[in-house]
């Protein structure tokens, strides 16, 4: 492993730089050392994962101290129609990046998804958990895990589930755009899973790089989602009573959304019934402690309100 010190720091190269989770990296990562920041389009180095040459290339260059991809083809169900491109971005380029990583001796951060587990049960699922993928993109994250440990680099993987944050789309923020455009809203209420803020994964991914770094024994997949569980259909409730509180005039209220199943609105790509992810490996191996799903919410959406 590298050492670093005031006169080398880290390196540190993210891709996605754009993305949700992407934009608070910056923020997260600028103290660890000399960030490099790079989207798909970025003209000097290349950051696009479609362009695995390119993406070779660019590591060769910098030659990083770690590498954080937090780019990722994220449209579930225009990937049924798109597999091999969604397998190119989320599976064959984590392999490269996998590989050079063991190459450089560097350590890889990756995002994976819950939609690596399939629909059955109510409890919090573990890491050691069998995977079994309902829908092409949980495979693609899937088959980007195995790519990663087949590599054998040093790595953190990061399973977390339904993201959001003030910047970029998510399904917080079209809840707020469709109740000001709809006379009414239907939302799923039986898939449980926790809404998750792109600022706490930035935080976390910033701490337990560091960790990793002191005691090389720490680096392996974690789960991180914020504490508690909900629904979909709940989550829209939440979303709108901030909403009112803060002011918006709403077409739809919090109470007449409209509570329907999975079976009601059919969607390309199979969704799993239970996002529970169960966060005590994380908790225990960086001694963290993870804020509740509505405190992460009500700070994304108080910064959308300011915005408005």
């Amino acid at each position: 492993m590298r050492n670093f010190s005031v006169e080398r720091p880290m390196k540190i190269l993210l891709l996605g730089k754009n993305g949700q989770v992407g934009w608070e990296l910056q923020r997260s990562l600028s103290p660890l050392g000399e960030l490099i920041a790079l989207e798909s389009k970025s003209a000097d180095l290349c950051g696009d994962l479609e362009n695995t040459t390119g993406l070779v290339d660019t590591l060769q260059s910098v030659k990083p101290d770690i590498i954080v991809n937090a780019a990722a083809y994220t449209a579930v169900d225009r990937a049924e129609g798109e597999q091999d491109k969604v397998f190119r971005i989320n599976a064959q380029a984590v392999r490269v990046l996998a590989e050079q990583a063991a190459r450089l001796d560097a350590l890889l951060v990756h995002y994976s998804s819950d939609y690596v587990f399939g629909e059955a049960g109510a409890h919090y699922q573990q890491e050691e958990e069998a995977v079994a993928p309902l829908n092409c993109y949980g495979a693609s994250k899937a088959a980007g895990e195995r790519a990663i440990l087949e590599a054998g680099c040093r790595h953190l993987t990061f399973r977390t589930s339904w993201v959001h944050s003030a910047h970029g789309q998510n399904f917080a923020k079209t809840i707020l755009r469709l109740s000001q455009e709809r006379e009414s809203l239907s939302v799923i209420n039986d898939q449980f899973g926790a809404p998750t803020g792109a600022d706490l994964l930035a935080d976390v991914t910033a701490h337990a790089v560091l960790a990793v770094e002191r005691r090389s024994e720490l680096a392996g997949l974690y789960h991180v989602v914020a504490q508690g569980e909900t629904t979909w259909f709940e989550y829209a409730r939440f979303v709108l009573q901030q909403a009112r509180a803060a002011g918006w005039v709403l077409k739809v209220q919090p109470e007449d959304i409209r509570a329907i199943a999975t079976s009601d609105y059919p969607t390309p790509a199979r969704r799993p019934g239970n996002s529970r992810l169960c966060t005590e490996k994380l908790q225990n191996a960086f001694e963290l402690n993870i804020p509740f799903w509505k405190d992460g919410v009500a700070r994304t959406l108080a910064e959308v309100f300011e915005r408005r």
